[in-house]
């Protein structure tokens, strides 16, 4: 069918570890370079977690070539994702935090299953550190400025509901129909010329992929110089210890 269906399978929630983003750019390269894949599906093979976000242990206690590495490797899974000439539709099927918003932010189209314990959103603030300048861009993309500023400083995770109602996901389906309908959104997007498409996407989304290129050793002395205060530390290891307790 020219469509790939790409699932998550790293529990226990799906965390962006540096093994679990060099995979994802690795697997996205692939497919790119297959000329028989026009399109990609991205899911959850983890119940009720599409995906947690980042690593927090990759971000505690760790060496500065470490925070390098890691950053960087965001940073590419994102130019990859977001840059994608494939067709890219997120089926999220669970919820969706701060990294995991932002992988479905990226993608073209956004499904979400109907379920209102399940959330979406860049809750950075909530844990103290700030959403990097291109998820804030990348937000502002889906759901204007307004909303996005909002959002980012109150640190929200939507509701299912909500989440479609402030357009940061397009539809919502039942459970048991996000993967039929995710196909049906891939079929009428695929109905299209690619070149027309294509050319159509980067215009959208150039400038943005445009300003991390520029500023990439920036954002990662920024990100080392953030992760590395004491206070962040601090504010990391308390979390860990919430969720610990919270197993």
């Amino acid at each position: 069918t020219g469509v790939a269906t790409m699932k998550f399978k790293s529990p226990p929630v799906n965390s962006l570890s540096l093994e679990f983003l060099t995979e994802f750019s690795i697997s996205l390269e692939k497919l790119e370079n297959n000329r028989a894949c026009r399109g990609v599906i991205i899911t959850s093979a983890v119940p009720k977690i599409f995906s947690s976000g980042l690593d927090i242990t990759e971000m505690c206690g760790k060496s500065v070539e470490h925070y390098t590495e890691f950053w960087r490797a965001l940073q590419e899974m994102w130019l990859r994702l977001y840059g994608s000439n494939m067709v890219t539709v997120a089926a999220v099927n669970g919820s969706s935090p701060a990294g995991g918003c932002l992988v479905a932010l990226s993608c073209d189209y956004r499904i979400m299953a109907e379920n209102p314990k399940f959330s979406i959103g860049l809750n950075e603030a909530q844990l103290g550190i700030v959403a990097p300048f291109w998820f804030k861009d990348a937000f502002v993309n889906v759901v204007g400025h307004r909303v996005a500023e909002r959002s980012l400083q109150l640190g929200s995770l939507h509701p299912a509901p909500e989440a479609h109602k402030l357009g940061l996901v397009d539809e919502l389906v039942p459970e048991e129909k996000l993967m039929e309908k995710a196909a049906a959104v891939m079929a009428q997007w695929l109905a299209l010329p690619d070149h027309a498409r294509q050319l159509t996407k980067t215009m959208m989304r150039k400038a943005v992929l445009d300003r991390l290129v520029a500023h990439r050793e920036e954002d990662i002395k920024n990100f080392i110089s953030f992760v590395s205060k004491e206070s962040i530390q601090k504010s990391l290891r308390m979390y860990m210890e919430m969720l610990k307790k919270r197993k």
